[in-house]
């Protein structure tokens, strides 16, 4: 029978939508599950803040009466005025392993983007630099984190077969965490702090880190503003971030520097303890078990990897060693806490400053993520 597309109109259909990556999925051991509520708030358009400045359709394959794919068209606005480009997304993209499937959901989400007078389409990318973005097409047989999606290698066969090409990849890296701080990170700590005057704060209670987080996420933009495909959080997105990642928070791997003259917010570290195999085991639900699920890799004592989600330092300072200084915190931290490895989450390939420091630690780059394109 022949492909039936559905766009999604209502929160039935949008539930359809989000389940379908699940079930396709099952049983798969690299797949890491996004929380069913937290993807139905990122994909509601009266609830997610993207929304002031961002469109999108989605759209769902039907083959034999039986969903078979799906596909997110987005547009950003504010990306396109900011990079001065027309330019649409695709994202939150899943199909079954069936050319005709794979061209009907694509050949959909380009028939819209043409229609919205788009010049091309690119992907997988989200509303904002912290959804998850790139197709896995290298490390197939590793584990994703809690920010990064599980993609068959046959989404990567299709996705070339229909004339989508290479914009940019990230890469990924697994680093042991060292028993004590390599001597010369420590060295450069030492000389950066005394140098810049700068100081290393920690929080003990979260009632403390309150007056510092609209900072950190005002630095993030700041120092991710000439990245790839990235546009600054509004006001009303910094809060939404916040009330997503603060109960989260693990104070250890929490650190901030201030310059000391006039307490300037310079950089900071956000690391959190993996959530991979604790999404795995909540399958999706919060409710009634997957709870205690997460509070147990948040704050238990088996829980051997640490996960690097966000690191940003002033453009001033950048190459100045700051870095070393958040390292020489989370190390101790780390070791402490009886974490062994660390990922690092994603990283443009272009930024080979950050990925010369994993050498120190002797990394592995076991994954990679790339953000296709296509003229339409």
């Amino acid at each position: 029978m022949s492909i039936v597309i559905k766009k999604v109109s209502d929160k039935a259909l949008l539930k359809k939508f989000v389940y379908f990556n699940i079930n396709l999925y099952k049983g798969n051991e690299q797949y890491v599950p996004p929380l069913i509520y937290d993807e139905l708030i990122t994909l509601n358009k009266e609830k997610n803040p993207a929304f002031d400045h961002c469109e999108a359709e989605y759209f769902l394959a039907y083959k034999d009466d039986k969903i078979v794919g799906r596909i997110a068209a987005i547009i950003n606005h504010k990306a396109n005025d900011i990079w001065n480009q027309k330019y649409a997304r695709f994202g939150f993209v899943d199909f079954i392993d069936d050319a005709e499937v794979a061209n009907k959901l694509f050949g959909t989400a380009e028939s819209w983007a043409q229609h919205k007078g788009m010049t091309h389409i690119h992907g997988p990318m989200g509303f904002t630099d912290l959804d998850h973005e790139g197709l896995l097409i290298h490390g197939f047989d590793r584990i994703s984190t809690m920010l990064t999606s599980y993609s068959y290698p046959y989404y990567k066969e299709h996705i070339e077969r229909m004339g989508y090409v290479k914009d940019q990849d990230w890469n990924e890296f697994l680093i042991p965490i060292p028993k004590k701080v390599p001597e010369r990170f420590e060295r450069i700590a030492n000389v950066v702090q005394k140098r810049f005057g700068l100081i290393v704060k920690n929080f003990e209670n979260k009632k403390d880190v309150g007056q510092y987080v609209k900072g950190v996420f005002e630095l993030l933009n700041l120092s991710f503003k000439n990245l790839y495909g990235y546009v600054e959080l509004t006001d009303k997105q910094i809060d939404y971030y916040v009330n997503m990642y603060i109960p989260m928070l693990r104070l250890e791997f929490f650190t901030i520097v201030l310059r000391q003259e006039d307490h300037k917010l310079v950089g900071f570290g956000l690391g959190l303890p993996s959530l991979a195999k604790a999404l795995q085991k909540a399958k999706g639900k919060f409710l009634p078990a997957g709870w205690y699920h997460l509070y147990r890799a948040l704050k238990g004592s088996d829980n051997k990897v640490l996960d690097l989600l966000l690191i940003g330092v002033d453009p001033e300072y950048q190459g100045k060693g700051v870095n070393a200084l958040i390292f020489n915190e989370f190390i101790p931290q780390a070791n402490k806490l009886g974490f062994e490895v660390a990922e690092s989450n994603v990283e443009l390939e272009l930024n080979t400053q950050v990925q010369s420091m994993w050498k120190d630690f002797g990394a592995e780059q076991h994954k990679t993520r790339r953000a296709y394109i296509k003229k339409l």
